[in-house]
């Protein structure tokens, strides 16, 4: 049995990622009919036909999801194996990373993330982008080194991820609001005029799964896209807002927050990044920053 040639783990790799042989071939510096044959070598090595036509693009087969993972992880060993080892010295790293985060990250832990890279490495900027849903084409397209949220279905599969913090959601009004007093019941909380948070507008969520399992309905009189946009709408205004209690520490100042009067389920925050980041030291550095100031922050 003659041994397979290494070199179509590469090439597999290039396809599962791009979707596309014309791309991989870019990407691999070949030739569109070199990357046809290297796919047609790997469909007849496998037995499988890997990528199949669906329009204009390519899908890949159930077969090439299960090796996405397989392969990934053997060409970053690849990679890591015949790499030369160096030691990172943060002080002489000269270096832009772009995080995308959800909105209160950047008012809660930017301010001790920055310190922290500014004293280690001056050299270090941060560009922090919005984010909009939670594809992580972004991550894949190399568009942004670093992404923080609750990782999903969504989440592609060759996606690595680290837990930073757990959260739950909590409720918040402005001061001298009627709920800043007394008890308050799930009837007193659902009688209220809530502010929903959805990045796609979805008008249901999981409190008003909780509120309905308890015979009550919350009257959502307005929707937003983020948490910062719910917390400033529900400080002026006898709106109540209902958001995740570390991801908004720093935005709810000033203002009474209170536990929900029924459960819902917590939920953890997670960073995540593509495998090819995830061997670089600077790379490696920059998740540590922040997994320590976030675990510090979310105490």
């Amino acid at each position: 049995m003659s041994k397979p040639d290494l070199n179509l783990l590469f090439t597999l790799q290039a396809l599962l990622e791009e979707g596309s042989v014309a791309k991989a071939a870019r990407r691999l510096h070949l030739s569109a009919s070199a990357m046809s044959r290297a796919l047609a070598r790997l469909r007849q090595t496998t037995g499988d036909p890997l990528l199949v036509r669906a329009g204009r693009g390519l899908v890949a087969s159930p077969r090439a999801i299960e090796l996405s993972g397989q392969i990934t992880q053997l060409v970053q060993s690849a990679e890591t194996a015949l790499r030369p080892a160096s030691r990172l010295d943060p002080k002489k790293l000269q270096r832009l990373f772009s995080l995308r985060t959800s909105e209160g990250f950047v008012e809660n832990f930017g301010p001790a993330l920055i310190a922290r890279i500014s004293k280690e490495a001056p050299g270090v900027k941060l560009c922090f982008v919005p984010k909009p849903d939670k594809d992580s084409a972004s991550l894949r397209k190399g568009a942004v080194d670093l992404e923080t949220g609750v990782v999903s279905e969504e989440i592609g599969p060759e996606i690595r991820t680290q837990a930073l913090f757990k959260d739950r959601l909590i409720g918040v009004v402005r001061t001298g609001h009627a709920l800043s007093r007394g008890k308050i019941s799930a009837t007193r909380f659902a009688a209220g005029r809530h502010i929903a948070v959805s990045r796609n507008g979805d008008t249901k969520g999981p409190v008003d799964d909780a509120v309905h399992a308890l015979g009550l309905r919350r009257d959502v009189v307005m929707i937003v896209g983020g948490f910062a946009t719910a917390v400033s709408l529900a400080k002026a205004s006898d709106m109540i807002a209902t958001v995740p209690e570390k991801h908004t520490g720093v935005l709810r100042s000033g203002m009474h927050s209170f536990r929900l009067p029924f459960s819902t389920a917590p939920f953890t925050v997670s960073m995540l990044w593509h495998p090819r980041s995830d061997a670089d030291p600077g790379h490696r550095w920059l998740r540590e920053c922040v997994r320590d100031v976030c675990s510090e922050q979310a105490r």
